[in-house]
């Protein structure tokens, strides 16, 4: 059996619970004997490796057994310098890498299209953000990667000590990362890469993009549980083996930022699913794709939604749907979800697909939905097309307006909408899913931007800011 197949955690684990131990320990569920409800019975066989640090069960806050050995694992399935399991999620990663990379004052060049995470982690390390606009195009309403160009003047203009990019984005498109690694390492900063929904971007096949850090990034973080079947929540960290730091203070960060009580199910499942992802072949990675290609084509027979054609910087199995003039993403959702069908997420204009690392085996119901959904709208009244705000000038390079610690000294105020063009922003104003800033913490309100939350909300689109039907919370004053 290869090397790469071995599950050291997950193995460990096993042993552990078939010897059936007698708790004296936490959890208070005490192995499933003690159930919250009755109808817990279903979960009462996996609370028994619901363990925590045992004897002979490793530590993940100082690994030095078998969540070590795990780990070893994982860093040279994914050719890093060293690999971390993280049960806080990708999250938690993109903190410890900008905590890591940054600190007060420190430049940083970030696209205006990252994760909220991303943001938080910017505000913990007191880093000084230049934000750069990703490239637009308008025919499909997407952002894109950044210009190399922008990135270079950014680098000529400011002294930028770190990048931090999403690749692939939510919708799956990627870019040139390697010309823009090459630029930053030219520059003698750091590359940080979000690769939380790229983790089978390391797997070897042609039609996949290529991994960040086969491309020589210095950080990466990837998702175990986006498109890897490892138990939501868990993620990798990867340091890049060109990286040359002291990789101690990051060990310090993750033990600060994570819990110290990790679960035993969330980190088995990232050694299983590491795991899993070795055991691919190309026979394997072959059906896969031709199952996406299969699901394109029903997909591609939609009346009121567009199917954006897969290419060399898109993930294959990344399937986006744009709505065509007069129909809305919420109908043709309703309706998917009707046939029990349910969609990665959906925004004003996009309806967003996610394919398995595995053959899709439900094609027939597939279809039936597209059928009934075809069937269904063509009766439906065709209502007016909700015009999309863009901006008039491109702002290439832009700063906060507030720096994150005078932020902090600062009163806010909760104003109407309509009202708080040219205030600063007091909070990020995210729509979720998929939890990109529409508009940044610092940042002054404008009018294009005000017109698209208004968009956003006639659209019904879900947002984390409990009121902003109502209002947004701006700085009061600036001494």
């Amino acid at each position: 059996m290869s090397k790469q197949r071995r599950m050291p955690l997950w193995e460990r684990v096993q042993t552990f619970v078939n010897e059936e131990p007698v708790s004296f320990h936490v959890p208070g569920h005490k192995n499933g004997h003690i159930l919250p409800h009755d109808s817990w019975k279903v979960f009462r066989d996996v609370m028994r490796y619901d363990l925590t640090e045992l004897p002979g069960l490793d530590d993940l806050h100082q690994a030095e057994g078998v969540i070590a050995e795990a780990m070893t694992l994982a860093g040279e399935f994914f050719d890093s310098q060293e690999t971390f399991f993280l049960v806080n999620g990708s999250t938690v990663g993109n903190l410890a890498m900008i905590l890591q990379s940054v600190s007060h004052g420190d430049y940083i060049l970030v696209p205006k299209n990252v994760h909220k995470s991303v943001i938080h982690g910017l505000e913990l390390s007191g880093a000084h953000p230049i934000f750069i606009e990703p490239d637009y195009d308008a025919s499909l309403n997407l952002a894109m990667f950044p210009r190399l160009a922008d990135v270079r003047q950014a680098f000529n203009t400011y002294p930028i000590k770190a990048m931090i990019i999403t690749y692939p984005d939510y919708y799956g498109t990627t870019g040139d990362l390697a010309s823009l690694i090459t630029c930053v390492h030219e520059h003698n900063a750091l590359m940080l890469v979000d690769e939380a929904h790229g983790v089978h971007f390391s797997l070897s096949h042609p039609d996949l993009p290529s991994s960040a850090l086969s491309l020589g990034a210095d950080f990466v973080v990837q998702s175990a549980h986006k498109m890897a079947p490892a138990l939501t929540q868990t993620a990798y960290l990867h340091i890049g083996k060109g990286y040359k730091g002291d990789t101690r203070q990051i060990k310090r960060y993750l033990d600060m930022l994570q819990s110290s009580s990790p679960s035993y199910l969330l980190m088995a499942s990232l050694d299983v699913s590491r795991a899993f992802l070795a055991s691919r072949t190309r026979q394997d990675l072959d059906q896969v794709l031709a199952s996406a290609k299969a699901v394109r084509s029903v997909l591609s027979t939609l009346n009121s939604a567009t199917l954006i054609e897969a290419n060399k910087q898109t993930d294959p199995l990344k399937i986006t749907l744009v709505v065509r003039p007069g129909y809305t993403t919420h109908a043709v959702e309703t309706v998917f979800r009707s046939h029990g069908i349910y969609l990665e997420f959906i925004t004003d204009q996009h309806l967003l697909f996610v394919h398995g690392l595995a053959p899709f085996t439900e094609l027939k119901k597939l279809q039936e939905a597209v059928t009934d959904l075809n069937h269904r709208l063509k009766k439906a009244p065709i209502h007016d097309t909700m015009k999309v705000v863009r901006k008039k000038v491109r702002q290439p390079l832009t700063e906060l307006a507030l720096d994150y610690h005078t932020l902090k000294m600062c009163p806010s105020i909760f104003i109407a909408l309509d009202d708080a063009i040219d205030w600063i922003a007091f909070e990020s104003i995210v729509p979720y899913p998929p939890g990109i800033p529409l508009v940044l913490k610092g940042e002054r309100l404008t009018r294009e931007k005000i017109e698209a939350i208004k968009e956003l909300i006639d659209a019904k689109v879900n947002f984390q800011n409990q009121a902003i039907c109502d209002g947004v919370f701006v700085v009061k004053e600036i001494e």
